[in-house]
Formats: C-alpha cells, sequence, structure tokens
C-alpha cells in the first residue's frame, strides 16, 4: 500500500511532537540513608547524575531510573554491602523532574574466613609477617574493599621493598556468600628468593661533571649485602643534597643479577653550572638594598663549589665568600671555608666586622647534623650618641678579636619540612674561646632553641618555641656586638622591633637602642587554622628578655597574622603590640620560607 507524501510528512511531525511531549529536564538527583563516603561514591556511580540539567527523552529518563538501582547496589559493595534495600522515586517540579533514591545498606557482610600467607623465603622475613599480622579485614569484620586492596598493596609493595623481585601471587581469591553475609579471603604470595645489592654504576649525561669515585663514597653498604628500598632512597637524599644534578634515576636490574646480586644503576642528568640571583630588599633597620649572588655549582670534578653574594642596603651591608669541598669519607657533608665582611652604620651604631670561617658538617642520622667550626673574627664598634646640649661625641671605637671553636647540632623530624603539622626542632650551639689563645676575653656560650608543631583537627595547628641563651664571661665590656644576645623582632618577641629588648642605650636621635646582652630567653605559643588549602589566620602571644642579671625585665607581645601557602614556602604577615607600655606602637612582620 502506498501513501501520499503528504500524509508521511504529517505522520513524522505527530511522532516529533509526540516526543517532545515526552521530553524531560533531570533537575536533581538525591540519595538518603548513607553516610557521606557511601552517599558520594553513589552520585559517582549514578548515570543520572550526569544527566543533571539536560533534556532527555521520556524513554531515556526510564532507562536511567532502572539502571540506577543498578548502579547503585554495585556502588555499595566496596563499603561490604551487598544486599541493600533500594527505593528509587521521582517527581516533578515544572519541567524539571527530580529523584530521590532512598537506601536501607541491610547487614553488611564480614570476613568468615582469612587465609593470608607468604611462601618461600619471606614467610622467615620478621618485617612481611608483621605486615600480615596487620592484614584488614580481619576474621568477624566488615569486608570493605579499601582496606583490603590496600592492605594487599602494602605487601606487595614491602616485598619488592626487600628485594624479593621474583614474588608473585600464588593464589588471589576472595568469594562472597551473599545468603549468608559472609566473605572467605584467600590470599597466598610466593616470595621466592631475597636478593642482594650487587655492584653500583653511574652514569652523567650528556658529561661527567664530577667524579665517579666521589659519588660512590655516598654508597654506605656493602656490595653483596641485603636488598632494601631504604638504602636507594638514602642514596637519592645524598646525592640530591649535593645540588650538582637536574635528575637523579635509581634503577635496580633483577633481569641483569648474578646470582643473588642485582646490580644498580643511578643515571645522573647534571645541572646548569652557574647560578646567578638578584633581588631588592628593604628592612626597617638596614634601609632598602639590593642583593647579588653567583654561585658555581660544580668548580672541577672533585665536586668544589664556590659562592659570592652582596647584599647592599642603605644602612647595613655584607659581602660573602664561600668555598665548599665535599667531604663523604666519614660522613656526609662539607668542608666549608668562608670569609664575611660587613659593616653596619645606624642611628646609634656604627661596627665593622670581619670574620673567617673553616667548618666541617656531617649528617649522623636522619634527624641530626654537626658542624663543627673555628672562627677568626676582627671587629671595630661605638655607639653614636650625644652629650646634653644634643652635640655628636667623638666617635670611641672599640676593637676586639676572637679566635675560637664552635659547635652546632641541629635536630629536625618532621611530617614536613616545609609545612610541618607533626614535628619538633632543636638547635644547640656551644662556643668559647680563651684570653691570650687568640682572643682579646675568655668567654663561653651556650644557646639552645627548640620548635614544635602539633597538627589539631584537620585545619589548625598549635606552634610553641623558645629560646635559652647564656654566656659565661667576666668582661662583657671587651665582648662585640655580633657574639652578644639581643631579643625582639620576627622569630624572637613580636611587638617589639628588631634586637629593641634588653640594655639600652641613648642614640643621637634621643632613641634608646639595643647593646646586646649576656643572656637571652625568649617564648612563644601561636595558634593557626586555615579556612582553605592556601589561607588561614594565627593568633599568639610572645614573651621573653635579654638581659645581664638574674632579673630579667621581661616583654611581652600579643598579635594576630595572616598565613598563604605559596608555590615558593608559607608566607607569614604578622601585626603585633608590645603590652609593657602604654604607648607602644604596633609592629609588622613579614615573613616567607620553611617553618622549620
Amino acid at each position: 500500500m502506498r501513501f501520499p507524501r503528504r500524509t508521511l510528512a504529517a505522520a513524522a511531525l505527530c511522532l516529533l511532537a509526540h516526543g517532545a511531549a515526552h521530553a524531560a529536564q533531570v533537575g536533581s538527583v538525591e540519595v538518603v540513608g548513607l553516610d557521606e563516603a557511601m552517599t558520594e561514591n553513589v552520585r559517582l556511580s549514578l548515570s543520572l547524575v550526569e544527566a543533571i540539567g539536560t533534556e532527555v527523552s521520556g524513554r531515556r529518563l526510564a532507562y536511567l531510573i532502572r539502571e540506577a538501582d543498578d548502579e547503585a547496589r554495585e556502588a555499595l559493595q566496596p563499603f561490604g554491602y551487598y544486599d541493600p534495600q533500594i527505593s528509587v522515586e521521582r517527581t516533578r517540579d515544572g519541567a524539571a523532574t527530580g529523584v530521590t533514591i532512598t537506601v536501607v545498606p541491610g547487614q553488611p557482610v564480614t570476613v568468615r574466613r582469612a587465609d593470608i600467607a607468604i611462601i618461600g623465603e619471606g614467610n622467615r622475613d620478621r618485617y612481611l609477617r608483621e605486615d600480615l599480622a596487620e592484614f584488614e579485614p580481619r576474621p568477624g569484620e566488615v569486608l570493605e574493599h579499601r582496606q583490603y586492596e590496600a592492605s594487599k598493596i602494602a605487601i606487595t609493595r614491602r616485598l619488592a621493598e626487600r628485594g624479593y623481585f621474583d614474588a608473585g601471587f600464588a593464589s588471589h581469591r576472595v568469594e562472597v556468600t551473599r545468603a549468608e553475609h559472609a566473605a572467605d579471603i584467600d590470599l597466598v604470595w610466593e616470595s621466592g628468593q631475597r636478593y642482594d645489592i650487587g655492584p653500583i654504576s653511574f652514569q652523567q649525561a650528556p658529561e661527567q661533571v664530577v667524579r665517579e669515585d666521589l659519588l660512590g663514597e655516598l654508597v654506605y653498604w656493602d656490595t653483596g649485602s641485603y636488598y632494601h628500598q631504604g638504602k636507594l632512597d638514602r642514596l637519592r637524599e645524598s646525592l640530591t643534597g649535593l645540588d650538582y644534578f637536574a635528575v637523579i634515576d635509581i634503577e635496580p636490574r633483577p633481569e641483569a643479577a648474578r646470582g643473588n646480586d642485582v646490580p644498580i644503576t643511578v643515571t645522573l642528568t647534571p645541572a646548569k653550572r652557574d647560578i646567578y640571583t638578584a633581588g631588592l630588599s628593604y628592612g626597617t633597620d638596614s634601609g632598602a638594598g639590593i642583593r647579588l649572588g653567583a654561585e658555581r655549582r660544580y668548580v672541577n670534578q672533585r665536586g668544589h663549589k664556590a659562592l659570592v653574594q652582596l647584599d647592599y642596603a642603605e644602612r647595613r651591608r655584607t659581602l660573602t665568600l664561600q668555598y665548599r669541598i665535599p667531604a663523604f669519607a666519614w660522613l656526609d657533608g662539607w668542608y666549608t671555608f668562608s670569609t664575611q665582611a660587613a659593616e653596619e652604620q645606624s642611628e646609634y651604631i656604627d661596627t665593622r666586622r670581619l670574620e673567617t670561617v673553616a667548618s666541617r658538617s656531617g649528617e649522623i642520622d636522619r634527624h641530626w647534623t654537626v658542624i663543627a667550626s673555628l672562627h677568626a673574627l676582627r671587629e671595630r664598634w661605638d655607639y653614636v650618641v650625644a652629650d646634653d646640649d644634643g652635640t655628636l661625641v667623638a666617635p670611641d671605637y672599640r676593637y676586639a678579636t676572637f679566635t675560637y671553636p664552635s659547635l652546632r647540632g641541629e635536630y629536625v623530624e618532621a611530617d614536613n619540612l616545609v609545612f610541618p603539622r607533626n614535628g619538633r626542632a632543636a638547635t644547640i650551639l656551644l662556643r668559647g674561646g680563651l684570653e691570650g689563645a687568640g682572643s682579646d676575653a675568655d668567654f663561653g656560650q651556650v644557646h639552645l632553641s627548640a620548635r614544635w608543631y602539633r597538627g589539631l583537627g584537620d585545619n589548625s595547628r598549635l606552634i610553641t618555641r623558645g629560646e635559652l641563651g647564656r654566656t659565661f664571661t667576666d668582661n662583657l665590656v671587651d665582648i662585640p656586638p655580633s657574639l652578644r644576645f639581643f631579643a625582639g623582632g620576627d622569630r624572637s618577641i613580636r611587638g617589639y622591633a628588631w634586637r629593641e629588648v634588653g640594655p639600652r642605650v641613648t642614640g643621637l636621635d634621643g632613641e634608646q637602642y639595643a647593646l646586646g646582652a649576656e643572656n637571652v630567653v625568649t617564648a612563644s605559643v601561636e595558634f593557626e587554622h586555615y579556612f582553605s588549602d592556601l589561607w588561614g589566620a594565627a593568633v599568639f602571644v610572645d614573651s621573653g628578655s635579654a638581659f645581664n642579671d638574674d632579673d630579667p625585665d621581661w616583654r611581652t607581645g600579643v598579635g594576630v597574622g595572616l598565613r598563604w601557602r605559596s608555590p615558593v614556602g608559607p608566607l607569614r604577615l604578622d601585626i603585633a603590640r608590645g603590652l609593657d607600655r602604654p604607648d607602644s606602637g604596633f609592629q609588622l612582620y613579614l615573613a616567607i620560607g620553611a617553618d622549620l
């Protein structure tokens, strides 16, 4: 039978009109009856959620609603719920259709039997046995797939870390009996043999910048000793600390093993040889200035380094020359030789200093670094004062020469070196000299400082800081300013200017300025809260003093701050006020860089 073309066109228009009349827009999808984690997983699995805000045909909408039941059931299985009761309802609100999915999770599946084992040589490995004992979920616990996968991955990773390169699964099965709400886990690894660390080779491309035997001194284990990934991680840290290389790739090659020894190939891409820096600076005490620097990462193939740096400001200038030589035979570290010339000319002091230092640094372990130094110091200083009628008193310079040893220990243990949430750090400095043995006076000093960080909840942390310093001498007047203690300013007592707290002298402008003291004590408590991943605020209280006798003149400051986790490190902007003088003004501090 044949129909006229006009009849066919009319029929097509009717069909289109019919389809349009049944089109619907998905307005909202709500999941109720579950906790936050399960709700989120269900929503991520629903095709309906992807269709929110779009217009679909009635047939397509019906299909999505039917699929929602199966999609929700599958999304709940990783949490151990295999038999939920699910109802899907839709409501019409104008042109939009809302969907509500109500879920009763029901009885979860629990682990009835768990056969978790390692056969082979790894069965006798104490650390692997500890990992097996901590495997989750345990019998009687809900079968949460996230726990199961995390435990399985942890043991697989541990096998690789400890040199079981041939390890694989002998059995890998989880059986769920839905009618009994029970699961049986059968998970067995075949460890194979444990390999040892074989010969290590260093490859520098496109050119060799340091000698291979120098790098070999960083390898602290013997060839043929047991394999452990931690050894290679320590080597990576040592190579990174050299700052010679832009890319470090350490690769064990079990496929090339000879007997039980796995060779290690270290591929190194040299970093740019020379670094030049330039910048502007400003400080309320130093004035406007410029900073220039140049560093040669590797002077020669023996790994020597050289540095020159100039800080030139209106009232304070410093020139530093430094040369470093690797010292890896005993402990990771450096022999460092440096000379620094500095002068300061402000409203109250005129000082010049030339200091040469020879030091040996070394890492005792993961947390402790020690630096032993010998200092040769020549310093000239005078305080700029006026007599009663305001006339400038002619300079009466004092001169001091001190040659003395020092020992500095630094301890750092933190979950994050740039932004620690839980950690602690401490520094101890011991130094002293003898009159007649290169020094103009007998003196001894001890200086202790400590920082402690404690995370509070997900977005807050508590920071405490303390400092204690003491000088033992009968001739403080002969001790130059660079060897005295000061207090005030950022990282000391906020609310007071830099070096404001302590014994004072009246300067030419009538203001009082710090002389430096024999002793110092400061403490700080700070609370930070972050409103997002980047921005936060802080409140703090600082207290302490620099003093010469046993009766310190305590100063306390309080303030608030803004925090920003910038790409180059935490930025801290603080405003604080001292509480000890009614007319005390506000002090503003800006600091950037790692907390530790």
